[in-house]
């Protein structure tokens, strides 16, 4: 078993404190489990940038958590496959008959692209290893849109002059950041009978005490840490820039549960989500809510040489401090081919959110990691190089506990 040691302790307090007297960075928390329980959970900073009277951010704090939805929808689905009532090979189009007769088209944002029909079948399989070919498409007209913020839904589900839902590649060929997961949450809906929201509580959220919604109600509101914005170097409470690429906040109006980046969620909660996948692997959970060879797909890499290429690309913007070795997909999570020096083993799984979320989970070693704030645009430079530095910390505080 993996403990931290106290000197090891000592060094990320430290390192906690220098973060956030540099103050280039909003209120965050990072915090690490063991296979048995959490071994280290600290914050800094408020739920409104530079404003003490708005709060400290603290354990029970809830963040927006962007794309670490997308692992509790994969879940969901790798669940209905486990009882049988979905499988690898169900074919999309059986639940969500839109996609039926998709297109692949030549230019993913050009206003009137070539296209030709689509000759393989789109399967669940390619929704969870993200081989669907449905993408994300950038928002060109707005230059605050081009470090990540992506287009609406209906943007691909209303083709347009198309004759079907447009995909980058023939499914199974290649990788594409896109709406793969929300298609998994309606999908969980359809054969579940229930809304995502009801799905996940009792599914996924009350068996690991987790506290997450889609819905932002007045208790979440009042521990939700805000949205930054950096602008030139210098960050701005509440900006406009972050305002403009909010999911809708009024609970009474959500038609969606969006299973690619809908939910709100504690931290530490989510690293109960995470120890418990390492415990499904290394064998002594209790009450799993997943099944063993469930758990092993979201560690096993499913993608093509050419998906391969295509994520990997992206990998190394979502952390310019990693070798530049290539990154696979399973059915939920991307997968280090290779150690990173110092930081997470070869076979550790990985992502993270939009407003600068990240986690890791390494069976190996036997710890998982989350360091989240709420900052736009992504791939801060100053997150990135704090979260390595976090890491490495880590790591060379960890001891054998036997």
């Amino acid at each position: 078993m993996a403990l931290l040691s106290p000197s090891g302790k000592e060094s990320l307090d430290q390192l906690i404190a220098r973060i956030a007297d540099e103050k280039k960075i909003p209120g965050f928390v990072f915090g690490v489990t063991s296979v048995d329980k959490e071994i280290y959970f600290n914050s800094a900073g408020y739920n409104v940038v530079n404003d003490p009277e708005s709060g400290a951010v603290g354990p029970d704090s809830m963040f927006w958590i962007c794309s670490q939805t997308k692992l509790v929808a994969h879940i969901a689905a790798l669940q209905l496959i486990d009882q049988g009532k979905l499988s690898l090979e169900s074919l999309v189009s059986d639940y969500i008959p839109e996609l039926v007769n998709p297109v692949i088209v030549s230019d993913r944002v050009a206003e009137n692209p070539s296209f030709t029909s689509a000759k393989t079948a789109m399967c669940i399989k390619h929704l969870l290893n993200f081989s669907s070919g449905l993408f994300y498409v950038p928002r060109m007209s707005n230059p605050t849109h081009l470090s990540g913020a992506y287009s609406e839904p209906h943007d691909q589900e209303n083709p347009g002059n198309l004759p079907g839902i447009p995909l980058a590649f023939e499914p199974g060929e290649s990788w594409a950041y896109g709406w793969s997961s929300d298609i998994v949450g309606f999908i969980v809906e359809k054969v579940s009978g229930q809304s995502l929201e009801q799905y996940f509580q009792e599914n996924i959220f009350k068996p690991l005490d987790i506290k997450a919604s889609f819905y932002l109600t007045p208790d979440i509101k009042e521990k939700l840490v805000d949205l930054s914005y950096r602008r030139n170097g210098n960050l701005e409470a509440s900006a406009k820039q972050a305002e403009q690429v909010l999911i809708e906040r009024d609970p009474t109006k959500v038609r969606l549960h969006l299973g690619g980046v809908g939910l709100y969620a504690s931290l530490q909660g989510y690293l109960n989500l995470l120890r418990h996948l390492l415990q499904i692997k290394a064998g002594n959970a209790k009450n799993s809510i997943l099944s063993p060879k469930a758990v092993q797909s979201l560690f096993k890499g499913a993608l093509t040489e050419s998906g391969v290429n295509n994520l990997s690309m992206l990998a190394s913007a979502l952390d310019p401090n990693a070798p530049a070795d290539p990154i696979q997909w399973s059915s939920g999570l991307a997968i280090c081919t290779t150690d990173w020096p110092g930081r997470r083993r070869q076979g550790s799984a990985f992502w993270g959110g939009w407003a600068n979320l990240n986690y890791f989970v390494d069976p190996t070693t036997g710890v998982a990691a989350v360091f989240a704030t709420q900052l736009v645009p992504p791939f801060d430079s100053h997150i990135l190089k704090y979260f390595a530095e976090l890491e490495r910390t880590l790591y060379s505080g960890l001891i054998d506990g036997k």
